[in-house]
């Protein structure tokens, strides 16, 4: 229910005051869903960049009986990795900038740290067995993409080698569930708010040390500020503390894709910025080309199925994510941003692509807009099992953009199910 959901307005403080949506009640989750992993993080309006940066954020994992007969990696084996970029003060603070000759004295457009964290450490290592393990990977960040490879190195991160010569990662699961079957990669490409599982087998690197790295431009794909390489390092060193009799299945979950023919509608919701012209420097952010404050324009009706195509007509790939459902991507397709800004009419400059392989299918929650590109996603807008509401109500939810300096400045929007 909505007033589960973290509601923007839902704010309170420790002296009593409160936003005008807070209610007092305890928060309900029924977790009845499949097995997948998950997170919550702070969403206090207009503050949740810094709030997240603080440590306000955490993972919230489901399991379900048919995820523990695939007998994959568990236990101390089943490792959740929360990737974040901070930079330190002197004192070994947290540093967070404010903006020099900005639009606004403290927003900045995005914030790249200097160094990569792995669950609050700065650069880690771990040392682990010559078995498989599983790792469920979450980009926290503000702001940072990552393009990440596992390389052989020294013990000191070094990197002595290449990507081939290193174990894949196996993914086995998306932001919202397990795939239908594992997809072995030599390379992630992570936005901010996605969870990639993934299963890697050290069996064959004994003794060895493996750095996973990231190369990704920052902001991406357009490049310009710190890009922070390492992130964190393997050592095979650990013995064996018993057989491994973790599996790795061909098949792991029943997939059924949702039909485009039984989409009742679809809506095509414009991604945008405002740039200051003399240097452009982004101003404010918006989607479907309206403020958080204007009236709510997307109303899917409860277990309706729609197509939502977001259509991105800036430089950056922002990471579109969409509250209470996960979706699937459907496709991706060049068009003509400066026509639809001008008369909102959808010129196509390209056919369709395929969803990425990593997507192809997958359950999502947050999914990449690529620049000039109209992403098309899929999602049934069910409520949660035993959801008790009255016919007529409308059950207020958010979608927004998930790098956090982008969702505090404008690029956030209400939307209602209604019953």
């Amino acid at each position: 229910m909505p007033d589960s959901d973290g509601y923007p307005e839902s704010w309170f403080t420790a002296d009593g005051k409160t936003g005008p949506t807070y209610l007092p009640t305890p928060c309900h989750y029924p977790n009845k869903q499949s097995a997948a992993t998950l997170w919550y993080h702070d969403h206090a309006m207009g503050i949740n960049r810094i709030n997240i940066y603080a440590g306000l954020a955490g993972f919230y994992i489901i399991e379900d009986d048919m995820e523990e007969q695939l007998n994959l990696p568990s236990g101390a084996y089943d490792i959740p990795l929360m990737l974040q970029d901070r930079s330190f003060n002197a004192d070994g603070s947290l540093h967070y900038p404010v903006a020099h000759n900005g639009t606004h004295p403290v927003w900045i457009q995005e914030f790249f740290g200097s160094v990569n964290c792995v669950n609050g450490v700065a650069s880690p290592y771990l040392e682990v067995e010559p078995r498989k393990y599983r790792f469920r990977l979450l980009n926290a960040s503000n702001s940072r993409f990552y393009h990440l490879s596992m390389v052989p190195s020294d013990e000191n991160g070094s990197t002595t080698g290449k990507p081939r010569e290193a174990p894949p990662f196996y993914q086995v699961g998306a932001d919202s569930g397990l795939l239908p079957a594992p997809l072995p990669l030599h390379y992630l490409i992570v936005s901010p708010g996605e969870r990639f599982d993934l299963v890697i087998d050290f069996s064959e690197h004994r003794g060895k040390n493996l750095a996973i790295v990231n190369d990704a431009p920052a902001p991406y794909p357009r490049g310009g500020e710190l890009v922070s390489r390492e992130v964190m390092l393997f050592r095979v060193t650990k013995n064996l503390s018993g057989k491994d009799t973790s599996s790795l299945p061909n098949v792991l979950a029943p997939f059924t894709p949702l039909n485009p023919d039984d989409a009742v509608r679809e809506r095509f919701l414009a991604i945008s910025e405002m740039e200051r012209p003399s240097d452009g420097y982004t101003a404010m952010g918006m989607l479907d080309e309206k403020h958080w404050s204007d009236p709510v324009t997307e109303t899917p009706k409860a277990g309706s199925t729609e197509i939502w195509s977001f259509a991105n007509t800036t430089g950056d790939i922002h990471p579109i994510h969409v509250h209470l459902v996960k979706f699937q991507v459907l496709n991706r397709q060049p068009f003509d941003p400066a026509s639809y800004l001008q008369n909102q009419k959808v010129v196509f400059a390209g056919a369709p692509r395929a969803p990425e392989a990593n997507e192809r299918p997958a359950w999502k929650d947050t999914v990449k807009t690529y620049p000039g590109t109209i992403t098309r996603v899929i999602a049934k807008f069910d409520l949660p099992e035993g959801t008790q509401v009255t016919p007529g109500t409308a059950l207020r939810y958010v979608w927004h953009c998930h790098m956090l300096e982008h969702e505090d400045n404008e690029m956030m929007r209400p939307y209602d199910v209604i019953v």
